[in-house]
């Protein structure tokens, strides 16, 4: 398995530009959720402690942790991601020369396309849900480090938006209508919620810009 959070980042970027097949989209989403992550942290850090902001000291003690915990769930979702793809190209490696075969490989790539599938889905999930803290952390953190608040929130976008993708052009080779039609709306839910979250965080910066 991938490990991700002990690449340097030159390392997963080398991955990444190479002809592999994994690290791929999914795995930039996941490191791209997780440098929001991280970019929350710093700004309830650098608010943390400051006389002017002990209103809300204990909270952003809590956005700290957190987003911490968020950052590491990114790192592993970028991991499970790679290994998940794997899984469809070993189904495609099956052999076919029976019927029965035939049948046990379609069946193994659907549930690898599945797969495949329900782990961006989680990515975009978890970087939907980060968003909010970015907004806070922009909105209510150290006014000084407000472009890192709505960067992570950027970041984050990103993140869902790459993990998005890989969700519909795995959904998308799914046989089951059913299945097909729930991941794609669950997706453009979540995107829509992503985006309104992205402008609420800038509506929050340019506050702070101004006052």
């Amino acid at each position: 398995m991938t490990n991700t959070a002990g690449q340097t980042v030159g390392g997963f970027l080398e991955a990444l530009a190479s002809d592999a097949p994994t690290p791929g989209g999914g795995a930039a989403a996941g490191v791209a959720g997780a440098a929001g992550a991280a970019l929350i942290s710093m700004v309830a850090r650098l608010t943390m402690g400051k006389e002017a902001y002990a209103s809300v000291d204990g909270r952003m003690r809590e956005l700290a942790e957190q987003a911490d915990a968020a950052r590491l769930a990114f790192l592993d979702l970028a991991d499970r991601d790679a290994s998940a793809f794997d899984g469809v190209m070993a189904a495609f490696k099956m052999p076919k020369d029976t019927d029965e075969q035939k049948a046990v490989r379609s069946a193994a790539i659907q549930a690898g396309y599945e797969d495949a599938a329900s782990v961006p889905l989680e990515c975009l999930r978890k970087a939907v849900d980060t968003m909010s803290l970015a907004v806070e952390a922009t909105a209510d953190g150290n006014s000084q480090a407000a472009s890192d608040g709505v960067s992570a929130a950027a970041e984050l976008l990103c993140a869902a938006l790459c993990a998005a993708a890989n969700v519909e052009i795995n959904a998308a080779a799914l046989k089951d209508l059913a299945k097909r039609e729930a991941l794609l709306g669950e997706v453009a839910s979540l995107r829509s919620r992503a985006e309104a979250s992205l402008r609420e965080a800038q509506d929050a910066f340019l506050v702070r810009l101004s006052s």
